[in-house]
């Protein structure tokens, strides 16, 4: 394939690839909605507070940076239910959600309610998170 055609194609955000007389549509991750799921584990005798940081801060911080928030989860499993956060975030893209990311930690407002809800020490040990895209079966599409 020359660099022309090569270069068209790579930059197009949807394309027919044919074959065989049947067509794979491909949309890029870089220009759908991506949503991001995130695990928060609390450090021991602080998911109240990380709640209320969400529930007071965060989520209105989330909305300020065009994060919007779809659901907020607490595991049924005993024991991680006594430290663990679920949530689920939708962006218009993942270069989206990046810059969204970025702003948000830039933000000094998000830095002051940080500063203050960690302030007798650190109230999140960790965080796992996965940007996911909606399968084309899936009710989100």
């Amino acid at each position: 394939m020359n660099k022309l055609l090569r270069t068209a194609l790579t930059s197009l955000p949807l394309f027919i690839l044919g074959f065989g007389g049947t067509a794979l549509v491909y949309t890029s991750a870089q220009d759908q909605v991506v949503y991001e799921l995130r695990t928060y584990t609390a450090t021991p005798g602080n998911l109240d507070n990380l709640h209320a940081r969400f529930r007071d801060h965060t989520t209105r911080i989330f909305s300020k940076h065009g994060m919007e928030v779809v659901a907020y989860w607490t595991p049924t499993d005993p024991e991680k239910a006594e430290d663990t956060l679920i949530y689920v975030l939708k962006h218009s893209s993942r270069e989206a959600a990046d810059a969204s990311w970025a702003a948000f930690i830039a933000d000094p407002e998000w830095t002051a309610v940080a500063e203050a809800s960690n302030a007798n020490g650190p109230i999140l040990g960790g965080i796992e998170r996965e940007y996911m895209i909606a399968t084309d079966y899936s009710p989100l599409q």
